[in-house]
């Protein structure tokens, strides 16, 4: 039977986005006991964010890497030790006695993490038509959000009625057990192999990066995600809850709500804006709309000497996230102008843009606030002056979707 009518394609769909789902809540979950980090093991603030962002630059650094070996080996392996891998390092976490412990679990975190998406996007693209992809990326997208929005109030809820050791193990012990059901779902079962040979490994890894380096299209795709992703993770997963404290008197809980607010937006627009690319049948048309979209509003801060009256503040975050809802496109655009047997290079070249800005715009943003804030004595000139980062980088992302080129087989022949 072909595999893209089979309906256990379904139970393979579903069960990939709670793989997602749960990986997902655990790259921001941390941040939620930061102060009883620093009280059990007597660390600065600076040692845990060392912590928490070391996840982010090895899940950064090793796209390329995992896209390159997923399309060698198939994603079966790889998502099944990814989660296994995300499973035993959230358990070395909970049961740390040294901080070095808790550096050494972020680390098995951020490799079990680096697998998965890129193994996700394959295994839709295997299982699923072209035509159907746009809509269900779109579906996974937003699978992600929900995982930062469960990494708030309902892990937080756990966590005080477990206690922070006892949650972070449960949810280990979850993501391990998971990963034997995952071998059961994805190869058992439908009688797939665990390791898939591919004609690409003949190839001289190399000339792969050579093609891919050197190819419009790729960095198209590179910029796309850069631009979109940049802004919305990296400042608001840093610095939205300080802005909104200190530019506008409120308080954590206050500020966090209003986050919510982009969280929302980010869950609403993942899967209509795939829903809406399906139903065109484009990509690059919706993409430029959703990059224009979202950079206007980062021009809104800047227009209004980084302080909009609130209720704009709270339009224009719900905007913003449902505007980085758009990122799916990145990876449809994937599945349709590159051959499936490299899809996993590709994407993880790709995802390696977001993850970049990610992990670049807060201290880039941190340190333009600092800088203006010792010279003006104004925090709110600070944050006037900061804005400019995400605009810029949404302008690179505007940049690369304007290269993109949809129809274009940009390495090696059409699949």
């Amino acid at each position: 039977m072909d595999i893209h009518t089979n309906r256990f394609r379904w139970v393979i769909f579903a069960s990939v986005l709670f793989t997602y789902l749960i990986i997902s809540s655990q790259r921001t979950a941390p941040g939620l006991i930061t102060d009883k980090l620093m009280a059990d093991f007597s660390v600065k603030a600076s040692t845990i964010g060392l912590v928490a962002s070391i996840q982010f630059f090895v899940y950064t650094g090793l796209q390329i890497p995992m896209g390159i070996l997923v399309d060698r080996y198939g994603p079966n392996l790889f998502l099944i030790s990814g989660a296994a891998l995300t499973g035993i390092g959230t358990i070395l976490y909970s049961l740390g006695t040294h901080a070095f412990i808790l550096f050494f679990a972020r680390i098995l975190t951020g490799i079990g993490d680096a697998t998965i998406w890129v193994s996700m996007v394959l295994i839709l693209s295997l299982w699923f038509g072209k035509g159907e992809f746009p809509r269900l990326i779109g579906l996974a997208g937003m699978t992600g959000s929900l995982g930062f929005l469960l990494a708030t109030v309902p892990f937080s809820a756990v966590i005080v009625s477990f206690g922070w050791r006892g949650s972070f193990l449960s949810t280990g012990i979850l993501l391990c057990v998971w990963s034997f059901f995952l071998f059961l779902i994805l190869v058992k079962k439908p009688k797939q192999p665990l390791l898939v040979k591919s004609t690409l490994q003949h190839e001289k890894i190399p000339v792969l990066l050579r093609r891919i380096f050197l190819n419009r299209q790729a960095w198209a795709l590179f910029l796309c995600h850069f631009g979109i992703v940049g802004g919305y993770i990296g400042f608001i997963g840093s610095w939205a809850v300080p802005y909104a404290m200190d530019v506008y008197g409120m308080t954590r809980i206050e500020a966090s709500q209003v986050i919510m607010i982009s969280l929302i937006g980010a869950l609403v627009g993942a899967p209509l804006i795939g829903w809406v690319s399906s139903y065109l049948g484009k990509i690059k048309r919706p993409y430029v709309v959703f990059h224009i979209t979202v950079l206007m509003c980062w021009t809104a801060f800047l227009l209004f000497k980084g302080q909009p009256p609130l209720f704009l503040v709270i339009i224009l975050f719900f905007i913003i996230g449902f505007g980085f809802g758009a990122n799916s496109l990145t990876f449809a655009a994937v599945r349709k102008s590159f051959p499936v047997t490299e899809s996993g290079s590709v994407s993880g070249f790709a995802n390696t843009g977001g993850f970049l800005s990610a992990v670049l715009l807060p201290g880039v943003f941190g340190s333009i606030l600092e800088s203006v804030q010792s010279t003006s004595g104004s925090i709110s000139d600070g944050y006037f002056y900061g804005f400019f980062t995400p605009m810029i980088f949404s302008m690179v992302g505007l940049i690369g979707v304007m290269f993109l080129n949809e129809e274009q087989g940009a390495i090696g022949k059409q699949g």
